[in-house]
């Protein structure tokens, strides 16, 4: 090829290069804190600090650039993000609940039941544990009638007599408690039903099935003719 000729390409292909260069790059523009409105072929160092706009050669805009942030806006700005997002899995987390209770008990018989059942439970072991109670009462009275005979000096009484009566009040001690504990634990059924009736009212209320209104009289017989 003709050194002349080589060389005028070689040129066009530069100038062309360097003319879609400048085509593909963005136009910035921003308004700095005076009030001056700034353009420039690269971001805009006055206005680090606001946001700036990326425009296409055509004038239309490309992207907006945000802020430069100091590195405790930037925390700021992390942290607001996780609590954002934290909200939103705890809204999910919500939806999830709220949709396996109303799913557990789609009507209110049903949850009734199930707090029965519940207390129910609860109930067989109180009963055995008075029932343990009583019997322990009555050995204190069969002890107490054996003490009758060492009323005068009690320390007289047999070591196993007086063993028997320690034991009999740690026993009773203890089945209190246990009675008292289970009585405790009623009440947090309660507790915990009463809350999730309070949260299933509002969600009867929303999923209730939609009733059609009754459909108006249907004529009983034909049209009249017109005579």
């Amino acid at each position: 090829m003709n050194p002349t000729i080589r060389s005028l390409a070689t040129a066009l292909l530069l100038s062309f290069a360097t003319i879609t260069a400048a085509q593909s790059a963005g136009i910035y523009t921003c308004v700095d804190a005076k009030g001056r409105k700034i353009t420039s072929d690269r971001p805009i160092v006055d206005c680090i600090d606001r946001e700036q706009v990326e425009l296409n050669p055509s004038g239309t805009v490309r992207r907006k650039v945000g802020p430069s942030l100091t590195a405790q806006e930037r925390a700021a700005e992390e942290a607001k993000e996780r609590e954002a997002a934290e909200e939103r899995a705890r809204r999910v987390e919500e939806k999830r609940r709220d949709h396996a209770l109303l799913v557990r008990y789609p009507y209110r018989s049903v949850h009734d039941a199930e707090r029965r059942e519940a207390l129910a439970q609860i109930d067989v072991v109180i009963k055995a544990a008075q029932q343990r109670l009583t019997e322990l009462q009555q050995q204190r009275k069969k002890i107490d009638t054996e003490m009758e005979f060492y009323k005068k000096d009690p320390n007289k009484a047999p070591m196993s007599l007086r063993r028997q009566i320690g034991e009999n009040e740690d026993g009773v001690a203890e089945l209190q408690r246990f009675i008292a504990g289970q009585e405790q634990e009623k009440r947090k059924v309660h507790q915990k039903f009463d809350t999730e009736l309070a949260k299933l009212k509002v969600l009867w209320e929303i999923h209730k099935p939609v009733v059609l209104p009754a459909a108006s009289g249907v004529q009983s017989g034909a049209a009249s003719t017109v005579r």
